[in-house]
C-alpha cells in the first residue's frame, strides 16, 4: 500500500525545505523527496561557499516576472527580517558585504543544517535520494495525489513542486517542475538562463581576448529605460573580461533583462565625460593617448580599447582633432555591443521564466485549476536580481505555501 502523507514536497532545496519545515511545524504529516544524493548543492555552492542568504532591501521591485505583482504578497508576509530572526535563533553569524547582501560568517553548510533542524522540529520524513516518476490524481474518497517513486508509492493530499529550474545541470537541475505543470494543463513562461555571463562571436571578440581577467566598475544598460512598458535596466557594478565575453556582477545583472539580438551599453568611466575632459585639456595633455587613458583605466584595458577602436597608441592628445576625441569618448562612455548569446544554464545562477504565476494563487502558491498542487521557488516565473534576492523568494514562497497547506 502507498504510504499516506498530508503533504509531499518534491525538491529539498531552499524553497522545499522551508515549505516542509513550516507545514510540518503546523502539524502536517510531511514527506520531503529529492532525486539527488547530496542535499542542497545550490545552497552549498552559493556566495562562494558562504551563501548570500538574503538581501536587506528585498522588495517586489527587485524581481522580474510577466506578472510583476504576483510576488508582492509572499514577500510582504515573509521578509528578510523574518529570515534573519531564524538565523539568529540558530546562532549563525553573518555580515553585510555589499548593497544589503547578507552572507554567513562561516559556511553555507550552516544554512543547510539550520533548514534540516527546522524540518526535524516538525518530524519531516525524508526520501533521498528518491526519484519521482508519475504524479496522478489519487482514486477514492480522500482524493489527493498518487506519486510513483523508486522508493515506492506515496499518497498525499497535497503536492508541492519545489524542484527548481534548469540552472546548473551538473548539480542536478532538471525540467521536472515544467513537465508536471504541463501535465496538469498549466501555462509556462518560456525558460531561459538568467544571471549568466554573456558571450560574443569569436571573430568579433578576438581583439578583447587578451583583456581576460581585467575587472572594473562600470555602468551597464540594456533595453528601453523610460516610458510606458519599459523593459530595460541599468546597473552599476563590477565587470569582468573573459576569454569568451563578459561576466562579473554588472553583466550577470543585465543578462536577466537582455534580449537576444539587442545591444548592451557599457560606460567604462561612469564618473567622467571623457570627451569633454580630453577636449578641454588638450593644451596641457602632451602625453601619448595610451598613457593618458592609463590614468583612469587599467593600462592593458586602455591599450586594448584603443587598438580595438583604431586609435594609435602613440598619438598625442594635443594633436588630435576634437571630432576624434568625441569618437573616443563615445567608445568608452557608451561602448555598445551585441552579445551573440550567453554561457547558458551551465553557468546561469538562476532560470528566468517557468510556471506562469497567473496560474497560481499569490497568497498560497496553489494552482487555481488543480486544487492541492503547489509550485514554489525557482520553478515559477519570478526571478530576482543578483545579491540574495532569489533566496529571499525561496524563503517567502516556501513559507507562503507551508502556511497555506
Amino acid at each position: 500500500m502507498a504510504m499516506q502523507f498530508d503533504v509531499a514536497v518534491i525538491g529539498a532545496g531552499a524553497a522545499g525545505m522551508m515549505c516542509a519545515a513550516v507545514a510540518a511545524q503546523r502539524g502536517k504529516r510531511v514527506v520531503l523527496l529529492d532525486h539527488a544524493a547530496k542535499l542542497a548543492e545550490k545552497i552549498r555552492i552559493s556566495g562562494g561557499g558562504r551563501c548570500n542568504f538574503t538581501n536587506l532591501h528585498a522588495g517586489p521591485q527587485h524581481f522580474l516576472s510577466q506578472n510583476p505583482h504576483f510576488c508582492k504578497s509572499a514577500l510582504s508576509r515573509y521578509t528578510p527580517q523574518d529570515f534573519l530572526a531564524l538565523i539568529k535563533r540558530h546562532r549563525i553569524g553573518y555580515h553585510e558585504k555589499h548593497k544589503g547582501q547578507l552572507f554567513c560568517d562561516e559556511s553555507a553548510e550552516q544554512i543547510i543544517r539550520m533548514l534540516k533542524d527546522e524540518c526535524a522540529l516538525g518530524d519531516v520524513h525524508w526520501r533521498m535520494p528518491c526519484k519521482v516518476g508519475n504524479i496522478t490524481r489519487a482514486d477514492g474518497r480522500e482524493g489527493g495525489f498518487l506519486l510513483q517513486t523508486d522508493g515506492g508509492e506515496i499518497n498525499a493530499a497535497s503536492v508541492v513542486v519545489a524542484s527548481g529550474g534548469l540552472s546548473i545541470p551538473k548539480i542536478g537541475a532538471t525540467d521536472f517542475a515544467y513537465r508536471i505543470a504541463k501535465q496538469f494543463g498549466l501555462n509556462m513562461v518560456e525558460p531561459r538562463p538568467a544571471l549568466v555571463p554573456l558571450t560574443f562571436d569569436a571573430g568579433a571578440w578576438a581583439p578583447f581576448v587578451p583583456l581576460a581577467g581585467i575587472a572594473l566598475e562600470v555602468d551597464v544598460a540594456t533595453g528601453a529605460l523610460k516610458g510606458r512598458g519599459a523593459t530595460g535596466a541599468r546597473f552599476r557594478e563590477d565587470l569582468l573580461f573573459t576569454h569568451r565575453g563578459l561576466s562579473g556582477p554588472a553583466i550577470l545583472q543585465i543578462s536577466s533583462f537582455w534580449l537576444p539580438g539587442t545591444p548592451i551599453t557599457i560606460n567604462l568611466l561612469p564618473d567622467m565625460d571623457l570627451a569633454q575632459i580630453l577636449i578641454e585639456g588638450k593644451g596641457s595633455l602632451k602625453k601619448q593617448l595610451g598613457n593618458v587613458l592609463g590614468q583612469w583605466l587599467p593600462a592593458r584595458l586602455a591599450e586594448g580599447l584603443l587598438v580595438a577602436n583604431g586609435f594609435a597608441l602613440d598619438a598625442r592628445v594635443a594633436d588630435m582633432p576634437d571630432a576624434q576625441l568625441r569618437t573616443l569618448g563615445q567608445a568608452i562612455n557608451q561602448w555598445q555591443i551585441i552579445p551573440s548569446g550567453s554561457e547558458g544554464y551551465r553557468k546561469a545562477e538562476v532560470t528566468r521564466g517557468g510556471v506562469d504565476t497567473r496560474e497560481l494563487s499569490q497568497q498560497t502558491m496553489m494552482a487555481t485549476k488543480v486544487p492541492g498542487l503547489y509550485f514554489i521557488g525557482e520553478a515559477v516565473d519570478v526571478t530576482g536580481w543578483l545579491g540574495g534576492y532569489n533566496f529571499q523568494w525561496a524563503w517567502a514562497s516556501g513559507a507562503a505555501a507551508g502556511t497555506a497547506l
